[in-house]
């Protein structure tokens, strides 16, 4: 079986090649918080599109 591809890689990736001197880990934790903040605004865009259903 393989490893699924690393979603955050791509766009660690992407950073690293844009900025100078940004250090690898930085640029991950970065993209990980960024995707993680994103995620979090979508999940609570879908709570309360459902809430709106119910009611």
């Amino acid at each position: 079986m393989t490893e699924p591809e690393d979603p955050l890689g791509y766009w660690t990736g992407r950073l690293l090649r844009m900025g100078v001197g940004i250090l690898p880990e930085d640029a991950r934790s970065f993209v990980h918080d960024l995707y993680a903040k994103a995620q979090a605004d979508l999940d609570a865009e879908r709570a309360e599109a459902d809430f709106e259903r119910e009611e």
